[in-house]
């Protein structure tokens, strides 16, 4: 018996163990172990491959087993595997390697759709693995990290490659993606380090505490919240903090990868984390992910990592406001269909966008607002308390002025995120400040006596619910972080509390 190893993507990546038995009986080709209907096709492909190289296919019944054989298996690319199990069935031992492809009827091997994001997946599952793929995949396959590639054209070569060793040598695909050639290191881990500025800071006029709630979200990976007039520079600042985010390991940038490759995506690596905007008229289905047989990927699951951006909050639907509850709580999100069950994650930075009032002008100290109260209060509700329980930051912006000038660049307020970021790492935390969880909190968020007591009297003032305590300290603890301070002191507190005082609406 010979065996390969293969993988199969579900609702998450599972190694396979291809195996091949011959034994006596009437001459046949039995594929077994769950396979799916693409699976059993490829006994037809895998045969007519074998005879286009005069093969002659011995008088046994051929058995291949796909271990575990409990777990069902879909995918063309099972085809390489199973025909080189039964072109070396009488050769030497070989060591068992990863094998993709499916197989043409002339003996030529092709990619699927699925490959890529099964490589990404391999290479943080499996990391060092050796993969035998097709070689029009090769170029942007040669590009993940942690996998020994080796790219073949066609069934020929395929064999040969398990004959010749030097052949197999000159098979190797040797590319290394330059983003990967430029890593920083901080504590055990390397990052990626972005120097991507396209959109900046500097374009955004005055707003200075707008900008400084920009630099503490980043620092943090804090959600939040822009009100203001149209036009002050809500969406702007928006698209912009995506540019000033903390580096991203190499795990974050091939799971960020594999999760747009899943969504049929061209997937490209990229210093800059995701930045997901999806439409107010966007369905349930295309946010969060869903679909009538499979489990297919929503917005929250593509903005793992990086920015989910709702522009013009209060028009999305109710029921999809609501739903975000549970994603910005776990930080994941599961769908479940009759045929399959996916857990996606979402540590995204959540950041939204609103006018104060259907007008827009209920701020403004120029244009009279001509909404009534009923109609502010009945805008302002369509988002509901649980839902800006969540949000860390509320910021109020204010109207636009002739005079107002630049003041900060993105790449200044990058360094300042940097420094924080290595200064998380140096504390052993397990995620940044705004994803700590309540023992992480209770160990990392320490407060002085002065900054315990103003907390503790915000409490009882404002009547802030547990969530919101919790909140207000990991926000405290990024502003003390960004100010150099081992310990959250009374500044911090006061200021951390002053993006929530607004929004519990004191």
């Amino acid at each position: 018996m010979k065996s390969l190893k293969c993988a199969t993507y579900n609702d998450e990546l599972r190694l396979v163990d291809v195996e091949s038995s011959f034994n006596r009986g009437l001459p046949a080709l039995n594929i077994v172990g769950l396979a799916g209907a693409s699976i059993k096709e490829s006994a037809e492909r895998v045969k007519s491959a074998l005879l286009s190289l005069n093969f002659s296919f011995p008088a046994q019944k051929i058995i291949i087993n796909l271990s575990p054989s409990d777990m069902p298996k879909s995918g063309s690319h099972f085809d390489l595997p199973i025909a080189l199990l039964i072109a070396l069935q009488k050769e030497r031992d070989f060591e068992p390697i990863f094998a993709f492809g499916e197989l043409g009827l002339d003996g030529g091997v092709k990619s699927t759709a699925s490959l890529f994001s099964i490589l990404l997946f391999l290479s943080a599952k499996a990391p060092g693995s050796r993969v035998l793929i097709p070689q029009e995949i090769a170029q942007k396959a040669g590009a993940i990290p942690n996998l020994e590639i080796y790219a073949v054209s066609n069934l020929a070569e395929a064999i040969k490659f398990f004959l010749e060793p030097e052949f197999a040598a000159s098979c190797r695909v040797g590319a290394v993606h330059p983003l990967f050639s430029n890593l920083i290191k901080i504590g055990e881990k390397s990052f990626v380090k972005n120097q991507n500025f396209e959109l900046n800071f500097s374009d955004v006029k005055g707003q200075s505490r707008a900008k400084r709630a920009c630099l503490v979200a980043a620092c943090g990976m804090h959600n939040v919240i822009f009100e203001g007039s149209p036009g002050c520079g809500k969406s702007m600042s928006a698209k912009r903090l995506r540019y000033i985010l903390p580096p991203q390991s190499l795990d974050e940038i091939l799971l960020s990868c594999a999760y747009s490759s899943l969504n049929q995506q061209e997937s490209e690596f990229s210093a800059l984390r995701a930045f997901r905007s999806p439409h107010h008229t966007s369905t349930r289905s295309s946010i969060f992910g869903g679909g009538s047989s499979s489990a297919r990927i929503g917005e929250v699951g593509l903005a793992n990592g990086g920015i989910l951006f709702f522009d013009e909050l209060p028009h999305f639907a109710p029921q999809i406001l609501e739903s975000l509850r549970e994603p910005l709580e776990d930080y994941k999100i599961n769908i479940s269909r009759v045929n399959s069950k996916v857990t996606y994650e979402t540590k995204f930075m959540f950041v939204a966008a609103m006018n104060p009032c259907p007008c827009g002008n209920l701020l403004s100290k120029n244009l009279e607002c001509k909404c009534s109260e009923l109609e502010i209060k009945r805008y302002k509700s369509r988002i509901s308390a649980p839902v800006l329980d969540r949000i860390d930051l509320h910021v109020q912006m204010d109207e636009v002025a002739a005079s107002d000038k630049s003041d900060v660049t993105s790449e200044a307020m990058w360094q300042t995120v940097l420094r924080v970021f290595e200064t998380q790492i140096s504390r052993a935390q397990s995620e940044l400040n705004g994803k700590l969880c309540d023992e992480e909190i209770a160990k990392f968020c320490i407060c002085d006596d002065e900054a315990s007591g103003v907390l503790d009297n915000a409490t009882q003032r404002f009547s802030l619910s547990r969530r919101a305590i919790n909140k207000t300290l990991k926000v405290a603890r990024t502003i003390a972080d960004i100010e150099g301070s081992r310990i959250i002191k009374k500044p911090h507190i006061l200021e951390a509390l002053s993006y929530r005082v607004k929004q519990e609406g004191a």
